[in-house]
């Protein structure tokens, strides 16, 4: 039985403006990186309750909601009528599943933190693509283990991007280049989100 670490926060996510703004950084460097098109279907991972799908949805065709917390995903599907893509739930945890769908693009944000083996998943995430499928993870540079209150399921506080450029390189990721998404500003510190961009 897997534990929603987010059962508890699903109904107030969205109304922090911080994370909506978040979000919408995030989108628009990726609308303004890649060459989106309404034949697409791109991957929400850890897609929660939608807000940078919400986004996304005009530039592509469908857009596919991958998450592991169930309540997170009740919230997607009652948002998804509003949005102008077409759109699927997966509720799974992908470090232990595997999805037979392929896609044009896979795009996250501030979900990669949360998952032990960050290589294993940019092969997934390689596997799954079509041909000059692209990625567009968003997630947080090196911190000091602040940003969350709690830190329960989090197994990296940030990244260093030479890092995160090396693994994907070994798996054979091309164009691999990042882009200062946003900053978070929190009462004790800012806090650096980045964009990391790479083709198949």
């Amino acid at each position: 039985m897997t534990v929603d670490h987010f059962a508890n926060k699903s109904k107030s996510w969205d109304m922090s403006s911080k994370r909506v703004q978040n979000a919408k950084s995030i989108a628009n460097l990726i609308i303004d990186n890649i060459k989106l098109s309404s034949s697409m279907k791109v991957m929400d991972f850890g897609a929660g309750t939608g807000l940078l799908s919400y986004f996304i949805a005009p530039h592509v065709d469908t857009i596919v909601a991958v998450d592991n917390s169930p309540s997170m995903l009740e919230k997607f599907k009652e948002k998804s009528v509003d949005f102008a893509s077409k759109t699927e739930v997966l509720e799974l945890d992908l470090s232990q599943k595997d999805i037979e769908q392929k896609f044009d693009g896979v795009i996250s944000s501030m979900t990669v933190h949360h998952l032990k083996d960050t290589k294993a998943l940019f092969e997934k995430f390689y596997k799954m693509l079509n041909k000059d499928g692209f990625i567009a993870i968003a997630d947080l540079d090196s911190e000091d283990g602040t940003f969350h209150s709690d830190n329960t399921g989090v197994f990296h506080f940030g990244f260093e991007r030479k890092e995160l450029e090396i693994i994907a390189k070994e798996i054979g990721f091309k164009e691999i280049r990042f882009e200062l998404a946003n900053t978070i500003k929190k009462p004790h510190h800012e806090f650096s989100v980045f964009l990391m961009l790479a083709n198949k």
